[in-house]
């Protein structure tokens, strides 16, 4: 568990909720506390008691079944106080998975795809207070701590303050509010894709010049299929990602204007964030599509070489077959049982015969090869 008191510029971290339960905690600012799903099993009374002293709401009922659930699809949710967001992460796993998770995606294809973790981290937005759930391992949220650490002035856990960065950089890096920090982790949590993305592309790259080269014998299909699988996966994914934000831009567009020029520009910096990181989505849901169908390409263009191989030989035991042909001719005539044939009696006669034989086919090869019968294609 981890508690961030964010007020302006200055970020402290606290070691447990119980002080942000005191009537006055957390004045001029918010909260973000941030749980894995066991913390957040066995913690829920005493974040359910923050929330109602901070915000004055507590989670619904099915918001927190939505919170615990590993297996939901990214989606949104809304009620009039607070905002539910499940985001679907694309990240490299570190190494092994909690019991209760379910298989990230299928176990073939290329290592990278069996290392993807796509389990969800949900968000639960109030006006003072972002609850954010993650996996077990909590890479997502320590990641994004790090920057808000290194961004702005922590107090720290013993107290003592760290010295404060430029005003105007600390300002552009510290959310101002937790729907804007939402969305900064949600953009952290997107971007986590790039960092597969060029291991991905290389592998199916080696896959598609492996199954092109006519000399080389692709075995290995079933890491293809499984790879094309998981790419589907991967797609629909992105899909419900992409869903879930946009639901998230058309709740933001449908309410009323907010009073003040402040309130005004804090609300059109979350819409562009919002764009923002859907634009970011989008880009992730192209590069699948292209490397899904990439790899269909591939395995099109493994069978067009081979039925050119196979046209090739058959091209070419063709021409030798019609080379032959003649010579074949002239042997079965010679065999005939009559009495009077041309040469048969004379004593260079077969040699003459053979002469014939050879200058025909010699012919023939040289007609077949000008034509490009005979000739290696590259």
């Amino acid at each position: 568990m981890r508690v961030f008191e964010i007020s302006g510029s200055r970020i402290t971290e606290h070691e447990a909720l119980a002080p942000m339960a005191v009537p006055g905690a957390c004045a001029g600012g918010y909260l973000w506390i941030s749980l894995t799903r066991d913390e957040f099993r066995s913690s829920l009374a005493e974040v359910q008691g923050i929330l109602q002293s901070l915000c004055g709401t507590q989670l619904v009922d099915l918001h927190v079944a939505d919170l615990v659930n590993d297996q939901l699809p990214s989606h949104y949710d809304y009620t009039s106080q607070y905002d539910v967001l499940v985001f679907r992460r694309l990240a490299a796993a570190n190494g092994t998975a909690p019991k209760s998770a379910e298989p990230t995606l299928a176990r073939g294809g290329p290592p990278v795809l069996r290392r993807v973790d796509t389990r969800p981290v949900g968000f639960a937005v109030f006006d003072r207070v972002l609850l954010s759930v993650h996996p077990e391992d909590g890479a997502v949220r320590d990641a994004f701590a790090a920057r808000l650490l290194a961004a702005a002035v922590s107090e720290g856990r013993g107290g003592a303050a760290a010295p404060a960065l430029d005003v105007r950089a600390v300002s552009t890096r510290v959310p101002p509010n937790p729907a804007d920090l939402m969305l900064r982790v949600v953009n952290l949590i997107v971007d986590a894709y790039l960092d597969l993305r060029r291991e991905l592309t290389r592998q199916l790259d080696h896959w598609q010049a492996e199954l092109i080269d006519p000399r080389s014998r692709f075995t290995n299909w079933g890491a293809l299929m499984d790879a094309r699988q998981s790419l589907h996966h991967l797609d629909e994914i992105c899909e419900d990602q992409r869903a879930a934000i946009q639901d998230w831009i058309d709740a933001l567009e449908t309410l009323p204007p907010p009073e003040g020029a402040a309130a005004l520009r804090e609300r059109e910096l979350i819409m562009v964030r919002s764009r923002d990181v859907l634009e970011h989505i989008q880009r992730v849901v192209h590069h699948v599509r292209r490397l899904e169908q990439n790899a269909e390409t591939a395995v099109q263009m493994h069978f067009s070489v081979q039925s050119h191989r196979a046209n090739d030989i058959m091209r070419v035991l063709t021409a030798l077959t019609a080379i032959f042909l003649p010579l074949n001719l002239i042997a079965g005539i010679f065999g005939m049982n009559f009495e009077f044939i041309p040469l048969v009696h004379k004593a260079d006669g077969f040699w003459i015969a053979m002469a014939s034989m050879a200058v025909i086919a010699l012919l023939l090869v040289v007609v077949f090869w000008r034509k490009r019968y005979l000739a290696r294609s590259r």
